[in-house]
């Protein structure tokens, strides 16, 4: 898919943002300013949940700054069936169920969260590889590759089968379809995963089971407490310390 960058704007802090169109999939690209011909920055793809981008802005954009302070470059992509892109029909019905469940305070099916996740994973996976096609290739953009974010079962694919990423900081999420668990014993990059103990979203249990499961030797299980939104800062200042470690 053709990269084609659409505008440009030099943030306050002296990062450039840049959208772009991968093919129809938009997404937007951040440097640092330390980033040249000579030394190029090292690349995080940053995930994100299916809200679109233009709601996730303000969060993307704040990692993308935090993360340009340690000399990294930072892209992320609009996921399939979200934001500008098309309805996708099969999934909206998924969030639809989800939600039914939720309000009806019914346990989440495994048919509900293999019908929300796996297409979702399948679909968007080879786009984030396609992403990295593209991004790698530019002269202030370069490797290796980290993963930050996002749904946790698209983090565990791109780890089985992407061989550019080196590393991965994931929010634990207990929507992981019982087929993820076994690719996460495949999973031998290091990963560092955020764990809010008393999200209200998240089973707990479910999530400390598929952090045992991953099979990467080097894994961190961060666990706070608090919500899903209340993340302490000192959190994302270890998962930066995390990709230091790994991506220089």
């Amino acid at each position: 898919m053709a990269l084609h960058f659409t505008s440009e704007q030099r943030l306050d802090d002296g990062v450039l943002e840049r959208k772009f169109t991968l093919g129809e999939i938009p997404g937007i690209l951040w440097t640092p300013t330390s980033a040249s011909v000579s030394a190029p920055a090292p690349l995080i793809l940053l995930g994100h949940p299916t809200l679109g981008l233009h709601k996730m802005y303000p969060r993307l954009v704040a990692r993308a700054r935090h993360a340009a302070a340690d000399g990294f470059a930072t892209a992320t992509i609009e996921l399939p069936g979200s934001g500008d892109r098309p309805r996708w029909a099969a999934i909206e019905q998924a969030r639809a169920d989800l939600r039914r469940a939720r309000e009806a305070g019914e346990p989440v099916s495994d048919e509900i969260i293999d019908a929300l996740i796996l297409p979702l994973v399948d679909k968007s996976v080879p786009e984030w590889q396609a992403a990295l096609d593209a991004l790698l290739p530019l002269p202030e953009i370069g490797g290796p590759v980290g993963y930050s974010g996002g749904v946790i079962s698209i983090g565990i694919r791109l780890a089985v089968v992407e061989p550019r990423i080196v590393a991965a900081g994931l929010f634990a999420g207990s929507l992981v379809p019982r087929a993820m668990f076994e690719e996460a014993r495949q999973v031998t990059i290091p990963l560092h995963v955020l764990l809010q103990w008393d999200d209200e979203g998240n089973d707990r249990q479910a999530a400390l089971d598929l952090f045992d499961a991953f099979g990467s030797k080097e894994k961190t299980l961060h666990a706070n407490m608090g919500g899903h939104t209340g993340v302490p800062q000192f959190a994302g200042d270890a998962a930066a310390q995390f990709f230091t470690r790994h991506l220089r």
